[in-house]
């Protein structure tokens, strides 16, 4: 295959900090733009729900995803079908995110290939059960259910490589709980070959060789779901990620 040579960046870097995000609560709209990210999920077009910035309690800026107290319903932070892993890794998925409490709500970081403007997190993964996760998309990233018995603890999710994906929770258990109020660091790196690795807080929790497919196209997902009849509330530092460019596609 010859080589298409283009000037120019050859890396994407796409990052939101959050520092100057409007108020997106009192919103109907199907989605919203957030830098170079975008707001969506089913629960964003609900007026009493979407995305805030923090006035208080939000240095370096911090938006705050809120759902509406629909049990499923979704808000996310998302990109496009953008990112082939076999020709742009290697790709990483970061964010530094917090709860004010870890009840009633599912939360998913990471690569997914399903991603509607109006997700529910149920189509990707299941949110409902104790023990087992049930995987719809093909993905890798975090994931966190109030549903699981240790329901405050990441579960480091894949589905879609070469190597089966591991469905029991205590498997993939990142034995590091989310704590009310106080901030992580997430971090998911993807190599070519589809080997992917997930960080908390700078610390390497799993390595799995072909965690996810070359062949499929991801979105990014950052999101909260609320588990019952009671409003998710999830607050975001910074989304970043980075991947080569594709001058061959």
């Amino acid at each position: 295959m010859a080589i298409n040579a283009q000037s120019g960046i050859g890396r994407i870097r796409l990052f939101n900090d959050f520092c100057g995000v409007s108020n997106y609560l009192s919103l109907t709209n199907d989605t919203a733009p957030a830098g170079d990210f975008y707001l969506g999920g089913e629960s964003f077009e609900v007026a009493t729900a979407g995305a805030v910035g923090l006035t208080s309690d939000g240095l370096s800026g911090v938006v705050e995803l809120l759902t509406d107290a629909t049990d499923k319903d979704t808000v996310f932070i998302g990109t496009g079908c953008a990112f082939d892993v076999a020709k742009m890794a290697p790709i990483a998925v970061e964010a530094r995110v917090r709860f004010s409490d870890l009840d009633a709500k599912a939360a998913f970081i990471g690569l997914t290939s399903i991603l509607t403007v109006d997700e529910q997190m149920d189509d990707i993964i299941d949110i409902s059960s104790a023990t087992v996760v049930t995987v719809t998309a093909e993905l890798a990233g975090f994931f966190l259910s109030s549903e699981f018995t240790d329901d405050e603890d990441w579960v480091m999710v894949f589905n879609g490589g070469t190597t089966t994906a591991e469905t029991t929770v205590a498997n993939i258990d990142a034995d590091d709980d989310a704590v009310a109020g106080e901030f992580q660091i997430l971090r998911l790196e993807v190599d070519p070959n589809g080997t992917a690795r997930w960080y908390i807080d700078g610390v390497l929790k799993q390595t799995k060789e072909g965690a996810v497919s070359t062949t499929t196209d991801f979105f990014v997902c950052c999101g909260v779901t609320a588990n019952t009849t009671t409003a998710a509330r999830m607050d975001v530092d910074y989304l970043l990620v980075e991947a080569n460019r594709d001058w061959n596609a």
